[in-house]
């Protein structure tokens, strides 16, 4: 029973107690390997000893005084960030869709001191970039967004993928200002996007005066064995959205800008009570400072290829799988059939994963995942889609 909290998930019945590295443990006491990372948050796997000693001495210290003061450990978190990601700027938040707010906001701005009365910001289809209203309009998704229209103007939208869509809309519309995309899909179901795409964008967007937007909340923070999804094609956004990984479990988001797109806001334009405050500055920078000492970004991309190697030789034989797909740690295998089962029949052999794109059963696991780990996820998951292909409906 829920009792009084709002019937908004549809939870699993399972609720764990503690967690330590790639495991999680439930009220019975029972072990769980989580391939999920909380959906893409627990990088450094749980109850990480670098983040819970930092949370525990700054908790100790001082947790909040508003953005109406100074906040020096902020201060270092926006020079670590700008520092690894080759930004100018960055703005904290308290979620990824805030993250995505900013973005959406410092674009408008931008096109208002253009003097574009009603600027427009390109979307993909399938795209999913949060569930506030300028958000959830921005996400390429009936299905989220029935029942909260009226959606809000100033977005258009192209498929994903697809560089003709998108010069079409260059040529017809002089009002567009932002193309805001994900360099790889998450809830989408890890899709990955022709290996020109993000570089003709930043073409098209230096062509018509456009910021380039990234929302890299999903693929941020070594998850696919770079820093950032966009680092593996040599191309730098005009601004960067982050959350998840950042703060390893803290709610933190982060919104980026260069050139330009960092000079857009000041004072009043935007803000925060919450957002950089000194507790969730301090897991962030002790996430930048394991990712680094612990070279987990790169061991991310070498266990991401192992994973993938090894899922492709089980499973890639198979007609029932459309497709097998991942970079770094951000797995995806497609079924030419919907597969929400699975989620509970993984539960049940005690491993974490889910199915987004109801077809696509979605992995991404710490990245602190051992050699021995990495096997135990390819062979159950294997076995999971095997069985239930093989299963009468």
């Amino acid at each position: 029973m829920a009792g009084h909290l709002m019937n908004t998930y549809k939870s699993l019945p399972v609720s764990f107690e503690r967690g330590e590295g790639v495991y999680l443990f439930d009220d019975a006491g029972d072990r769980y390997l989580d391939a999920l990372s909380g959906i893409a948050v627990c990088g450094l796997g749980h109850a990480h000893p670098a983040v819970t000693e930092a949370i525990c001495n700054q908790a100790r210290r001082l947790l909040h005084t508003s953005n109406l003061y100074k906040v020096p450990l902020q201060e270092q978190l926006a020079d670590e960030l700008c520092r690894v990601a080759g930004m100018d700027r960055a703005f904290f938040s308290n979620s990824g869709a805030e993250a995505n707010e900013a973005a959406l906001k410092l674009a408008r701005l931008y096109g208002h001191h253009k003097n574009i009365k009603k600027p427009l910001v390109i979307v993909t289809e399938g795209s999913f970039h949060g569930r506030t209203l300028a958000t959830l309009t921005a996400t390429g998704n009936r299905k989220i967004q029935a029942g909260f229209e009226p959606l809000m103007p100033g977005f258009v939208r192209a498929p994903y993928n697809d560089l003709n869509a998108l010069r079409t809309i260059a040529e017809n519309s002089s009002d567009v200002v932002a193309l805001l995309v994900e360099p790889i899909t998450g809830e989408g179901g890890i899709r990955i996007p022709d290996a020109n795409y993000l570089a003709e964008i930043r073409s098209l967007c230096d062509s018509n005066g456009w910021l380039m937007m990234l929302d890299e909340i999903q693929t941020g923070m070594g998850r696919t064995g770079r820093w950032f999804a966009h680092q593996h094609h040599d191309i730098q956004p005009d601004v960067m959205t982050l959350a998840k990984g950042l703060g390893n479990g803290v709610p933190i988001g982060a919104c980026l800008a260069r050139g330009a797109a960092a000079e857009v806001f000041r004072p009043g334009n935007h803000g925060s009570t919450f957002g950089g405050n000194p507790l969730a500055a301090s897991a962030a920078l002790a996430v930048i400072r394991s990712l680094e000492q612990d070279r987990l970004v790169e061991r991310a991309a070498i266990l991401g290829a192992r994973l993938l190697e090894q899922l492709q030789q089980r499973l890639g034989g198979r007609r029932e799988v459309v497709a097998i797909r991942g970079k770094g740690l951000m797995l995806g295998i497609e079924l030419d059939r919907p597969c929400g089962d699975i989620v509970t029949q993984a539960l049940q052999r005690k491993l974490l994963l889910n199915v987004t794109a109801d077809c696509v059963i979605r992995l991404l696991p710490p990245l602190i995942l051992n050699d021995e780990q990495l096997v135990t996820i390819a062979d159950t998951v294997s076995e999971l889609v095997e069985n239930f292909l093989d299963t009468p409906a």
